[in-house]
Formats: structure tokens, C-alpha cells, sequence
């Protein structure tokens, strides 16, 4: 589902009613903990913090012209989704996520390789979300970045 809008407000603002809450106190969170550096903006047509181009020119290495993105918020048709590359690509801040994540949730978490889903807004664990994105600099992000996926 691509998000409705060609900005970060303009997305905000597009969000499902019943999801809007939660959406934008989600975003909220994210961008109070995001280190410094990283940016909130558009990344393949979505709502992504980013790596901008004026620090890291090379942009994404599937898609240069795209920033590199480090993280992602999307509003789909079953679920709230927020997406993290570091703890895709960084086996210790993903162990530490799921042994933090049942301090902060009841819900059992749903998650792919870098994509985690929220179905009941009520059970985001926005605490946890801010403590995980203050985990990995811009620096130790490009650096992981380039030793794992850069070609």
C-alpha cells in the first residue's frame, strides 16, 4: 500500500482516521530519538528516515538517486508497520530488541527480516521504539551499511 502524499506532512496527514493517532505519535517518537544526522522524508514513496544525500551522496545502492534509508513507517491494510535496517542487519540490537520487546508489549510480536507489524495501535510500545532508534549512530549505520550491503 503506497502512502497518499509527496511529503512528510502530506502523509501525515493521509493516514487512516482510526490509525492517525497512533501513526503520528509513532512518527513523533521516532523523530525525538532519531540521532543526528538522520532525516525524515520520503523513501520509496513512504514515509522514511534517512540517510540524506548531502552526508551520504552514494544514495542506496538499489536505487542511488533514493537517500539510504535506515528506517520506515507505513500504515497498511491490517497493520501499522515500522521498518529498521539495523536490526536486519545487526544480529545483537535485534537480540536485544526481542528480549526487550514483552517488557513493553502484550501483544506477541509480529515481525519479518526489518519490517515490525502493529494490528492493535494500543499496543505499540513507543518507549521501546524511541530506546531502538537511539541505539545506532548515522556513523555506525554507513559503516554496517557498507561492510554488509554495499556491492
Amino acid at each position: 500500500m503506497k502512502a497518499t502524499g509527496n511529503t512528510v506532512e502530506e502523509i501525515l496527514a493521509n493516514v487512516p482516521q482510526d490509525r492517525s493517532e497512533a501513526f503520528n505519535k509513532l512518527h513523533q517518537t521516532i523523530v525525538q530519538n532519531l540521532p543526528e544526522g538522520f532525516e525524515a522524508g520520503i523513501s520509496y514513496g513512504g514515509l522514511g528516515y534517512v540517510v540524506p544525500h548531502h552526508i551520504y551522496p552514494a544514495g542506496y545502492h538499489c536505487k542511488p538517486i533514493e537517500p539510504l534509508p535506515f528506517a520506515g513507517l507505513a500504515s497498511q491494510k491490517n497493520s501499522i508497520n515500522f521498518y529498521h535496517m539495523g536490526i536486519y542487519m545487526d544480529q545483537s540490537l535485534m537480540d536485544w530488541f526481542m528480549a526487550a520487546y514483552p517488557k513493553h508489549s502484550k501483544q506477541k510480536l509480529d515481525m519479518g527480516k526489518s519490517c515490525i507489524r502493529f494490528k492493535k495501535t494500543e499496543d505499540i510500545p513507543y518507549q521501546l521504539i524511541g530506546e531502538l532508534m537511539q541505539k545506532m549512530s548515522l556513523k555506525q549505520w554507513v559503516e554496517l551499511y557498507e561492510s554488509k550491503l554495499k556491492k
